[in-house]
């Protein structure tokens, strides 16, 4: 399947307009410059997804911060707008967003930071159990944690990305995504998240499990 292709299926598996939950490829946020819409980030995630990947990322849902701006799980403005820091997407030379300085998110700076370390990061897909930005009533600039319900609505988009790459070998990053990915049957590999001072647990976790499985393939 195509990589537009595939975009295109799994973002139309999530609703729209929901007073709490906010669809990056549907929905338009008032923060972002008018070029940066749906669209927009629905072709930097197409951009993504073109690759054969050895390994997809599960994390648990986008923050105001990422990809709520850029369409694409652990990924934010900051990194967007470093020349070829995000592999296959183009850089882009003008802001996403109207905020003074470029949004930045913490844990998609770790991530981005460990997949080079690796040297994974060309041949890794990100993703998350819930695609859409959970936010507070009223308070678009705001995290929460999914309800169980809301967590239902990823499971399609999930099951769809795993299949199309059935290869790859599924990391859950933080315990909503492992607890999601068990509960569908998936293989997956938990490690910590990186948020909250995990960073460094992170690091280590999935330095290990890419060690396996490089020692595996060459046994």
């Amino acid at each position: 399947m195509s990589n537009n292709k595939l975009a295109k299926l799994l973002t139309d598996t999530l609703p729209s307009r929901r007073s709490t939950l906010f669809n990056p490829w549907r929905d338009r946020c008032d923060d972002d410059e008018p070029w940066n819409g749906p669209d927009a980030k629905l072709t930097r995630l197409a951009a993504h997804l073109a690759c054969n990947p050895k390994f997809i990322l599960c994390g648990e849902a986008p923050s105001y911060r990422g990809c709520r701006h850029t369409g694409i799980a652990f990924t934010s403005e900051h990194l967007l707008l470093e020349k070829g820091k995000v592999p296959r997407v183009s850089p882009v030379s003008h802001r996403l967003t109207i905020k003074k300085s470029p949004y930045k998110e913490g844990s998609a700076t770790t991530v981005w930071k460990e997949l080079y370390r690796l040297g994974i990061q060309d041949r890794t897909i990100l993703w998350n159990a819930l695609q859409m930005h959970p936010h507070k009533l009223g308070k678009s600039k705001s995290n929460r944690t999914p309800t169980p319900e809301e967590f239902e609505i990823g499971k399609p988009a999930l099951q769809m990305l795993i299949k199309e790459f059935p290869s790859a070998k599924v990391v859950a990053v933080g315990r909503s995504a492992e607890r999601l990915l068990k509960s569908m049957g998936i293989r997956c590999e938990p490690v910590r998240h990186p948020a909250y001072g995990g960073s460094v647990k992170f690091a280590e976790q999935l330095e290990r499990f890419v060690g396996r499985h490089a020692r595996a393939n060459c046994g």
